[in-house]
């Protein structure tokens, strides 16, 4: 008789809990930002039941803070910045998901997602701008800083490229084969191919030597 096989009973607070965005930016002169959209995943093959908790909820508006989310799927919870104000901006508050099966009511696992609220859009970009500029101006001056000692100076071609050269233009002053009217012996003689290679090593080092 076949034993059933038991699903692996799941420990609380251990099950991972995948939200997007992990971070809710508002911004006060920008509207359209005064409203978020979470999306919450279920990639498991049990369905989920979730709930919303907020450590300041009086400043937003929780659509559906609590449901549940099928085999597979995902939702949408929809989050309202109601209190937009001066004196919040630059405080971060937090929301937190807690997942569990609809079958039970320990939470199997929870996610923390923080939210802030920003007076401009603009400025906001203009200060990632400003850090831009000053990250590539130090780096530039580190670089400039440092680069009369690691930059390689080139005083024309190398040793081992004019030797090459010296080669080729040797082998072909070389007599080829099938001269019989020559004075060098015939073990030195090349077929016209060996010219031909050392003839484009020639023209590939001249090349290189005008470049520099």
């Amino acid at each position: 008789m076949h034993q059933q096989k038991r699903q692996p009973e799941l420990v609380e607070g251990n099950l991972p809990v995948f939200v997007f965005p992990t971070e809710l930016i508002f911004y006060a002169d920008d509207q359209s930002t005064h409203k978020q959209v979470l999306t919450l995943y279920n990639p498991y093959e049990f369905a989920l039941k979730f709930k919303v908790l907020c450590t300041t909820p009086n400043k937003y508006v929780v659509a559906d803070s609590a449901g549940a989310v099928k085999p597979q799927c995902c939702v949408d919870i929809v989050i309202r910045h109601r209190d937009v104000q001066s004196c919040h901006y630059g405080v971060k508050d937090k929301f937190r998901l807690q997942v569990s099966e609809q079958s039970q009511r320990k939470a199997l696992g929870r996610k923390e997602v923080v939210a802030i609220l920003l007076p401009s859009a603009k400025e906001q970009k203009e200060e990632e701008e400003k850090r831009i500029k000053e990250h590539l101006t130090e780096s530039l001056f580190f670089e400039q800083s440092f680069q009369p000692e690691n930059r390689v100076v080139s005083s024309g071609p190398s040793l081992l490229t004019i030797f090459l050269g010296a080669v080729c233009i040797g082998a072909l002053m070389l007599p080829t084969l099938g001269d019989v009217e020559s004075l060098v012996p015939v073990c030195l003689h090349l077929s016209v191919n060996q010219k031909l290679v050392a003839a484009y090593i020639l023209g590939l080092i001249t090349m290189a030597i005008l470049r520099t």
